[in-house]
């Protein structure tokens, strides 16, 4: 028994149909694609229009003018120092020091009683043993002492003078402080005498000399005898 078709449901007589349709629509959405106008977007107009400028508010610059540091100050240099090795100064030191000479000082030795050498107040250059700066002790001769004894009180004086006074007091060249002090019998610095162009370099001359260390004290014939010591402390103030 065969079975029987429904006209309705037959679909192979309406494909002729659908093909018609398709091709229609396939027409169509050609002709459409063809047609489109892609629109292009055009710049704005803006020729009437006075552009905006947006500054950012920058806050002025400060310039902080070069400051030139000031020039050193003047130094005064102190020229080595010795001691006074005659009676007679060289023809620079009567130069300099001709307002500057010790009243009523013992050049060399002030007898007041023969008898009694503690009375005698003897040079430096003439006392057969001189005072005994620290750290000379080890030498043996007497010549070798008083030379270290040169050496460590220059040292001492250089290293302790207050070098700004000169500034201070406008001095220029060449200056000269003369320094007479006596070592006692106890090693101990009295008798201090200056000369100096001002009184402030006296004063600090003074101030130096007083503190020079205790030394052992000369001797003479194997007593302690006090001995006398003068030093030239000469300085120039350099522009």
């Amino acid at each position: 028994m065969k079975p029987k078709k429904n006209p309705k449901a037959d679909l192979n007589r309406r494909w002729v149909l659908f093909l018609q349709i398709g091709l229609i629509i396939v027409l169509f959405l050609t002709l459409q694609a063809i047609e489109w106008e892609t629109s292009v977007a055009k710049p704005a107009d803006t020729s009437g229009l006075t552009p905006k400028m947006i500054m950012e508010e920058t806050p002025p610059a400060t310039i902080t003018p070069e400051t030139t540091p000031p020039p050193p100050p003047p130094k005064m240099l102190i020229d080595k120092i010795e001691p006074i090795e005659d009676d007679e100064p060289d023809k620079e030191d009567a130069t300099l020091s001709t307002d500057l000479e010790f009243d009523e000082i013992p050049e060399v030795i002030d007898i007041v009683d023969p008898d009694d050498p503690e009375d005698i107040i003897y040079n430096v250059l003439g006392v057969e043993e001189v005072p005994l700066f620290p750290g000379c002790d080890a030498l043996a001769s007497n010549e070798k002492r008083k030379a270290c004894l040169n050496d460590k009180v220059n040292s001492f004086v250089t290293k302790n003078f207050n070098t700004a006074i000169g500034e201070d007091l406008n001095l220029t060249g060449t200056n000269l402080v003369l320094v007479m002090f006596t070592v006692d019998t106890q090693g101990k610095i009295t008798d201090i005498k200056t000369r100096a162009p001002h009184p402030r370099l006296e004063e600090e001359a003074r101030r130096v000399i007083n503190k020079l260390p205790k030394m052992e004290p000369g001797r003479q014939g194997g007593k302690a005898v006090p001995v006398q010591y003068s030093i030239p402390i000469r300085f120039r103030v350099q522009d």
